[in-house]
C-alpha cells in the first residue's frame, strides 16, 4: 500500500535547499549551546562531541568572544560508508560581551565532549547594597542667628 503524502516531499526540499545555504552534509551547522547566570557570573555550555580536543580554543577580542573547534574526517579511503551522517569541520561561534564582563578571568574546560566557559561579572558590575539612611540618622542643620545690628 502507498500512501501519498505531500508534505514530505516538500519537507525534503526545503531540508535540501537550506542544507546548501547554512553548509553541506559534510561541514558543521552550529554549536548548539546553552548560557545561563549563576550569582556573580555566567555559564556557556556548548556540545562538542568528537572534536579533537586541542582544537578547542576560546578568544576574546575587542569585546567579542569566539569559540572553535575541529572534527577531523576520516581518512580512510578503504571505508565503504553504509552511513555518514556526522559532520567534519571547524564549528565556530561569535558572542558579543557586555562592559560587565571580566574578560581577563574568563576560564574554559573541554570534558566528555562538552565545553564549559565561565564568564565572570566585573566587579562594578555586580549588584550591590546601597544603605539607606533614615531621617532620624542624619544630623540637624541649626538655622543660622541673624544679628540684630545688621
Amino acid at each position: 500500500m502507498l500512501r501519498f503524502d505531500p508534505f514530505s516531499d516538500l519537507d525534503a526540499m526545503t531540508r535540501g535547499l537550506l542544507s546548501s545555504q547554512t553548509g553541506s552534509s559534510r561541514t558543521p551547522r552550529f554549536m548548539p549551546m546553552d548560557l545561563y547566570k549563576v550569582g556573580d557570573h555566567y555559564v556557556l555550555t556548548a556540545d562538542l562531541p568528537g572534536v579533537d580536543p586541542g582544537s578547542v580554543d576560546v578568544n576574546v577580542d575587542n569585546g567579542t568572544m569566539t569559540l572553535t573547534a575541529h572534527r577531523t574526517a576520516r581518512s580512510e579511503e578503504t571505508v565503504q560508508w553504509l552511513s555518514n551522517e556526522r559532520f567534519f569541520g571547524t564549528y565556530r561561534r561569535q558572542l558579543s560581551l557586555g562592559d560587565g564582563i571580566d574578560s581577563e578571568k574568563i576560564s574554559a574546560t573541554y570534558e566528555n565532549g562538552v565545553l564549559t566557559v565561565t564568564i565572570p561579572l566585573a566587579e562594578k558590575a555586580k549588584s550591590r547594597r546601597i544603605e539607606v539612611s533614615h531621617a532620624g540618622d542624619a544630623r540637624s542643620i541649626e538655622p543660622a542667628t541673624v544679628d540684630a545690628d545688621t
